[in-house]
């Protein structure tokens, strides 16, 4: 799993080079101090010896370039449209050109077995931008009897966030991209010479695009030193993936496998208004049908400590949950986690305590996701303002 804590920094293993993808950007951003991860199968840097929080306020205030190991799948053919109605959560025969949305895969006994985004590029082509997971061997084995395939475009995405983007993305498309392109929209542009599908979406929450390469046939390096020098005026620059999860639990963007998995429904995860229950079937329905739609997993702040996994939330004595990811927000000064409780209750606003792996017990509070911007304002282009310098 790709916690990316603190501690992960120095629980690290030797693993093999040759087992998973390597990222074709690495010699714009290999040093002696990356530490890396797996995701999806493929190679990422989780931190690369920059301060992660001085990273955390340039992408609140400028931009940064992430290099990220989320994997595109494509389905193509004539049954693609009720391909996906099957195996998705949410309907897409209603999708237009150009649009993306969030969708969840359920496993037959209704728990989540990958989220992700799917667009639709053309009529009867698509592509789902999948998390971490072998989805696309779950694909493969629900695809008998549909006239569709599957493939691996081998595009590696790139991500700009933070609140210069559009600036950004204006200068490096040559004012092709601008506010026009509202939030989960998508298209092809020219980028240095390069034609290329760019969605306006991220994993920040913060105002931002994801570039994707297309396969072998894009220049890699010549399109990572285009966008650095778009960037360049407007400070942006390059960072590992540390800043970017920092924000997206402030942002309430649930990891799979690692905040949510097989064992919980969606409902459980908080995502009921992505699940369309009113679809004739979908892998999983029969399963949701009748379930409790009590979300057990939500927001933990702690004035004393940083939150970790495999923390223990208390009731007094008794163990009602666990953090599965935590970090310090500099935005909200303290520390935040999510909290994934045994059963639903009235948890919501409660003062608990909390259990460090060392032992430690610390008092915390129960909040609503996200912690901050629940209107989604930022990521939306509402709210533009940016946060004042930090004070030390």
């Amino acid at each position: 799993m790709n916690l990316q804590e603190a501690s992960d920094l120095t629980n690290t293993v030797p693993v093999s080079a040759r087992r998973f993808e390597e990222s074709p950007f690495l010699p714009r951003q290999n040093t002696s101090n990356m530490v890396r991860g797996v995701y999806a199968g493929r190679y990422f840097a989780v931190y690369n010896g920059e301060d992660p929080i001085e990273n955390y306020w340039l992408l609140r205030r400028k931009a940064l370039l992430f290099d990220t190991p989320e994997k595109p799948i494509e389905i193509t053919g004539p049954d693609a449209i009720p391909f996906l109605d099957k195996v998705l959560a949410r309907r897409v025969d209603n999708m237009r050109e150009g649009r993306g949305y969030y969708a969840i895969a359920c496993t037959p006994q209704g728990g989540v077995f990958m989220d992700g985004i799917v667009f639709k590029l053309a009529e009867n082509r698509f592509w789902y931008v999948q998390a971490d997971g072998p989805f696309e061997a779950w694909l493969i084995a629900h695809s008998d009897g549909m006239d569709v395939t599957i493939s691996d475009p081998r595009s590696r995405v790139l991500q700009i966030q933070g609140p210069a983007s559009i600036d950004i993305m204006n200068a490096a498309s040559n004012g092709k991209i601008d506010e026009s392109i509202r939030y989960f929209r998508s298209g092809y542009f020219d980028l240095g010479g390069q034609e290329l599908f760019i969605s306006r979406t991220g994993f920040t929450n913060e105002l931002g695009f994801e570039i994707y390469c297309d396969g072998a046939s894009t220049d890699h390096l010549a399109l990572w030193d285009h966008l650095m020098a778009a960037g360049g005026p407007f400070g942006m620059e390059f960072s590992s993936t540390r800043a970017m999860t920092i924000r997206r639990i402030e942002s309430g963007i649930l990891g799979n496998i690692t905040d949510m998995d097989v064992s919980m429904t969606p409902f459980e995860a908080g995502l009921e208004k992505f699940i369309d229950m009113g679809k004739f079937d979908f892998i999983g329905r029969a399963a949701l049908e009748g379930r409790d739609r009590r979300s057990v997993l939500l927001g933990l702040t702690c004035e004393t400590e940083t939150p970790r996994a495999g923390s223990v939330i208390l009731d007094g004595g008794d163990e009602v949950g666990r953090i599965t990811a935590g970090v310090p927000s500099p935005t909200l000064g303290l520390g935040i986690g999510y909290a994934r409780f045994n059963a639903p209750g009235d948890w919501l606003g409660r003062a608990l305590s909390l259990r460090l792996p060392d032992g430690e017990v610390h008092r915390c509070r129960i909040v609503d996701l996200p912690f901050f911007d629940q209107e989604k304002n930022i990521v939306r282009g509402v709210d533009r303002s940016i946060p004042p310098e930090p004070t030390t």
